[in-house]
């Protein structure tokens, strides 16, 4: 049996489908709280356990003009607010070590990028704020070499650890294997699977595109394979999101998906 990873009143690893969600980065205070609010109406009407995710910048965009987020310090602020006014745990990127302090002061989930999944130094640094670490799976590694990347964070005798698949590269496009999701948790830790991200094309345009019509599925197989919890970024207006625009699910449209992947959760558990 695997780690039971608690975070406040919320625990991964228990048989239970927690939901990570919010918009791929924050836009502004205001659209923050609302997305927060919204969410958990959401999911405290489905019985749902609920983290609000946003990041306070975006490093890794197609493009040098593409919107990053506003600074550390105002993500960290907006971040506290909705906090202090929702009531929510939230998560947020860490890019570097010197980061990771002062973010965990706010955020109750570090979340590791999947393109940062093997630097060492950045997964030492968070695991010694000893919140839980959200490590992404890198589209580039093998699921069971994500067994390494939690072992840096353990070193630090942090073991509040979380590991997130979110699609794996082929060609220029990704793909979902979900036996990844067993084969991660043969380390202990609790899986997540990142819905909208594996829904990703990335292709060579100067933004990201996406399947978004294939999120449901992609879902509904991952709480099948028997995920410990899902990842989604979530938006009201998807179109016209800062980032990820062509694969944020629309908020108006969530809580079907959640009734319908509650529906898979509580077959598979039965």
């Amino acid at each position: 049996m695997g780690k039971r990873i608690r975070i406040n009143n919320i625990t991964f690893g228990d048989g239970s489908l927690p939901v990570i969600a919010g918009p791929c980065v924050i836009e502004s205070r205001d659209h923050s709280l609302k997305m927060a609010e919204s969410i958990r109406s959401i999911t405290d009407r489905l019985g749902i356990s609920f983290i609000f995710k946003s990041s306070f910048d975006k490093a890794n965009r197609s493009a040098t003009g593409s919107y990053r987020g506003p600074d550390m310090d105002e993500g960290l602020q907006i971040l506290a607010d909705v906090k202090k006014e929702v009531g929510v745990p939230v998560l947020t990127d860490v890019h570097l070590p010197d980061q990771c302090a002062t973010v965990a002061e706010v955020a109750d989930v570090l979340q590791i990028p999947a393109f940062l999944c093997r630097q060492t130094d950045l997964l030492v640094a968070a695991g010694e704020t000893g919140k839980t670490i959200n490590i992404k799976k890198g589209q580039f590694l093998a699921p069971g070499k994500m067994a390494h990347a939690a072992e840096k964070v353990a070193s630090t005798g942090n073991e509040n650890i979380l590991l997130t698949e979110r699609g794996s590269s082929f060609g220029y496009g990704l793909v979902s294997d979900l036996t990844a999701i067993p084969t991660m948790q043969s380390s202990g830790y609790p899986v997540i699977f990142d819905a909208t991200h594996s829904a990703q094309v990335p292709g060579g345009e100067a933004t990201t595109g996406g399947q978004r019509e294939m999120i449901p599925t992609l879902a509904k197989a991952a709480v099948a394979a028997g995920c410990d919890g899902l990842f989604m970024e979530v938006h009201d207006n998807p179109t016209d999101a800062k980032s990820d625009a062509a694969t944020q699910w629309p908020l108006d449209q969530l809580e079907a998906l959640l009734i319908t992947l509650q529906n898979v959760h509580k077959a598979v558990r039965e």
